[in-house]
């Protein structure tokens, strides 16, 4: 099981030694041409959440292929590269130009952001021509909002080497006293705890559906979470939201994870994916699930 970060939840040139703590680093979503975001207010707290409305600000994909990825590979972490655009043709040029670059580990296709008007629709279009482009590994980043498992099954099958679940759903917050939107753009994205129920049934259909490799973020903020989203199929997991309030959280939530392990039996995170699909009738001994001869990997694997 590998820790990352979710796209966009982290600054790895402002907090490199955070960055170096995950397995792997997602950078921001870069698209064709550069992008200024939303206009502020784009970030607001609600209750048991955040709303964001950034609105994929980036330099675009030449400016960071010349700038931003050279530093960003200084880092020693695998580097996942988080790729958006506005139509089908934005995503596969994007990848080709990726292909070439040795920095890039792997590929995420973002096909659900809720802050831009122009995300293409037919994720299987899109993860298929961006598929002949590039060999590196290929992620397809969905939304709950949409029938997941359907969603899951197209980006298998147009050739997505796995899926990154969830991104965030549209929500709305009203200022307590005019009762105007609180955000310039009125909806957002909404992250944090309240997501993780959305997050867990989106990675438990995806994975009944498919059986694929799935990064599960959503709501996550500690070991139980991390645990939880293993259950449900999840192989790998992104903290998102919470290394806003907690920078450290990396290194606490492998701490709170191996505890969790240890008292469900599990003698490595990867023997606890997809227990939850386990026939409701099962009378698995939790002490069937040790792997002795394995060692705990919650510790960061670094690029060398």
């Amino acid at each position: 099981m590998r820790l990352l970060n979710a796209s966009g939840c982290l600054d790895a040139l402002t907090a490199p030694e955070v960055a170096r703590s995950l397995d792997a680093f997602v950078t921001k979503t870069v698209t064709p041409l550069p992008r200024e975001g939303n206009a502020p207010v784009r970030i607001a707290e609600v209750d048991g959440a955040m709303l964001n409305a950034i609105g994929l600000a980036n330099p675009g994909r030449e400016r960071f292929c010349a700038e931003t990825l050279p530093q960003l590979a200084e880092l020693g972490v695998p580097l996942w590269v988080s790729v958006g655009g506005f139509c089908v043709e934005d995503y596969a040029e994007t990848c080709e130009l990726l292909g070439g670059r040795s920095e890039v580990a792997a590929v995420e296709l973002n096909l659900s952001c809720p802050n831009v008007d122009e995300v293409p629709e037919n994720v299987g279009e899109v993860v298929a021509a961006a598929r002949v482009k590039i060999t590196k590994p290929l992620y397809a980043k969905l939304s709950p909002a949409a029938d997941v498992a359907e969603t899951a099954r197209a980006a298998q099958a147009a050739g997505a080497d796995g899926l990154s679940l969830v991104n965030t759903v549209k929500g709305l917050a009203l200022d307590e006293q005019t009762l105007r939107p609180v955000l310039d753009r009125a909806i957002g994205g909404l992250s944090g705890p309240a997501l993780k129920p959305l997050a867990l049934a989106a990675v438990y259909a995806a994975y009944r559906a498919t059986r694929m490799p799935i990064i599960g973020m959503g709501g996550v903020s500690t070991g139980r979470d991390v645990l939880e989203l293993l259950a449900a199929g999840a192989s790998d997991v992104a903290l998102g939201t919470a290394l806003f309030a907690d920078p450290g959280s990396p290194a606490r939530v492998r701490g709170e994870l191996e505890a969790e392990l240890a008292a469900h039996g599990f003698a490595d995170p990867d023997n606890a994916v997809g227990v939850a699909h386990l026939p409701g009738d099962s009378t698995l001994d939790p002490r069937s699930r040790l792997s002795v001869e394995k060692a705990l990997h919650t510790g960061p694997k670094m690029a060398g």
